[in-house]
């Protein structure tokens, strides 16, 4: 099977030198890549920003903003079977980007921003019968609830539960949850344990369980 993933940051710009993102790190997507590798599978990456190298095997899509990384992974996504929405696409945008560099005055400033598109929940409201999709949530409360929310929302086959502590780290705890609302996978330990879980969890739910159709 074809597996595109969704990784790291993006990065909304204010000028030509500022940007608001986030710590994202890109290594679980980095792992989940390994993992599904070593499962068999092919994998494509749709990557913001990152430190980190990517398996070779895997095709690497690199886009900054969140908009490109839609626009990537809408176009992927049409060769794939499944998405995994790993990255931490930036929520807001400035609603104007300055043309230069916004210099010092002393004074307060103010930045209108507005939301950006929900990869996953793009992804997920239009995928096909035979696709199937995960997404990744990070709460700081009322966690499962937020987490099972999301997944009805965007229209996730599962949907993984992480929290703050796992940004730009080697290691992570999740949960990962079913439509139904069930826990089919509590774990804790490093991210490439974790991936492999995760992967292993993905392949006997929604791979194992959907015949596999001819390549698009």
């Amino acid at each position: 099977m074809r597996i595109l993933l969704t990784s790291g940051p993006t990065r909304q710009y204010i000028d030509p030198v500022r940007y608001i993102s986030n710590a994202s790190s890109g290594r679980m997507g980095c792992c989940l890549a390994e993992a599904f590798l070593e499962l068999g599978h092919e994998v494509v990456i749709v990557s913001g920003p990152v430190a980190i190298e990517y398996p070779s095997a895997a095709k690497i899509v690199q886009v900054v903003s969140t908009e490109e990384m839609l626009a990537a992974a809408a176009e992927e996504f049409l060769n794939c079977h499944g998405m995994v929405g790993v990255a931490a696409p930036c929520d807001y945008r400035p609603v104007v980007i300055a043309e230069n560099k916004i210099k010092k005055s002393g004074d307060r400033i103010q930045i209108e921003l507005v939301e950006t598109p929900d990869v996953v929940a793009s992804l997920g409201t239009s995928k096909r019968d035979d696709q199937w999709t995960v997404g990744f949530a990070l709460e700081t409360e009322d966690a499962h609830f937020r987490a099972i929310t999301k997944l009805h929302r965007k229209n996730c086959d599962l949907v993984v539960l992480n929290g703050v502590s796992a940004i730009d780290s080697a290691v992570t705890s999740i949960e990962v949850f079913d439509p139904a609302g069930k826990i089919v996978l509590s774990s804790a330990g490093t991210k490439s344990k974790i991936a492999e879980l995760i992967a292993k969890q993905i392949q006997t739910l929604l791979i194992d369980q959907r015949p596999e159709k001819e390549d698009q």
